[in-house]
């Protein structure tokens, strides 16, 4: 068949070269988003990927394949850090979220002095983490800590958070939920803009209280709650400084800079994920086993991630259904 044109009309040549300025304009404003994402993500990791195929010590460079990936899979204390971040990844992230989650839902109860109470929850927050953890380990000291003195007065004595493995991780849960107003804040903002009118229309329905929490505030505020997960899951991961300064300040080492000091006292119940990564790479200098530690870690990182996602998503789904 041929084409059939109209008399004194002839196919226009101006509609390719609009498809194309509209491609041409539709990238350049995403241009610094493309620049962005290439120069800070899709390099670094496919130098990531590279290097950690090389035993590289920032002066040499030298292919072995998959030795590093080998010496993961034998690496005990690899397997110590994991384990270790993996239970704060389990236990503090859902203690943080809920412990977030009830301050908040009593905040949004109290109605006299309310304003000062958000203030005492989230200053906590807002220190230095070094400072904090300083300040919070001193208290736990059982020698000279004013919590342990005070429960020797009643009667009853604490754990020896910080110096007793059992107990370590069990305390930096404890920092966390004592800094845990970033999460608290979040949760009240999204508590404080649920309808009002849902809730009396259930009380008029003859919902309880638990009803009402279960079947309106938490499909309410379940966004707020996936975000808190995910990034707690994200930062959790990359725990690294409050192990650390608790692990010396316990230690009795912090006052002693630069001195070398290996991290995860007591007895490697400190010790992270990031915290051995560091030590790889930036104090034995072995570059290209560090680089499989990282991806190791990015790859855990996006399986809590899709994994959280998908379950909120599940959840989100019934409520509507």
């Amino acid at each position: 068949m041929t084409a059939i044109t109209l008399p004194g009309r002839r196919p226009s040549a101006a509609a390719p070269r609009a498809r194309r300025r509209r491609r041409v304009t539709i990238l350049g404003f995403m241009s610094p988003w493309l620049i962005g994402i290439g120069l800070f993500f899709a390099y670094p990791l496919a130098a990531t990927v590279y290097f950690s195929f090389t035993r590289y010590n920032l002066f040499t460079l030298k292919y072995v394949g998959f030795d590093n990936y080998r010496f993961f899979l034998e690496d005990t204390d690899a397997r110590t850090a994991m384990k270790n971040t993996l239970w704060l990844v389990v236990i503090m992230v859902p203690l943080r979220v809920l412990f977030g989650l009830g301050v908040a839902q009593l905040l949004t109860k109290i109605r006299m002095g309310g304003n000062i109470l958000r203030s005492v929850y989230y200053l906590p927050y807002l220190i230095p983490p070094v400072s904090a953890t300083v300040a919070f380990v001193f208290v736990m000291n059982p020698g000279t800590g004013p919590l342990p003195t005070i429960t020797r007065h009643l009667g009853f004595t604490m754990p020896d958070f910080f110096n007793d493995p059992n107990w370590a991780k069990p305390g930096l849960s404890m920092l966390g939920l004592w800094a845990v107003g970033d999460v608290m804040i979040l949760l009240l903002a999204a508590l404080l803009n649920v309808p009002v009118s849902l809730y009396e229309a259930a009380a008029i329905d003859g919902a309880g209280a638990w009803q009402r929490f279960r079947h309106i505030t938490l499909p309410t505020v379940s966004p707020v709650i996936a975000f808190a997960a995910v990034t707690g899951v994200i930062e959790t991961l990359q725990y690294f400084t409050q192990a650390l300064v608790a692990a010396k300040v316990a230690a009795g080492q912090a006052d002693q800079p630069g001195t070398q000091f290996a991290p995860g006292y007591p007895d490697g119940s400190t010790l992270t994920f990031p915290q051995w990564l560091y030590d790889e790479g930036f104090r034995q200098f072995n570059m290209g086993y560090a680089c499989v530690l990282a991806l190791v870690m990015f790859v855990v990182a996006m399986a809590f991630t899709l994994v959280l996602l998908r379950q909120f998503r599940a959840f989100a789904g019934e409520e509507a259904g």
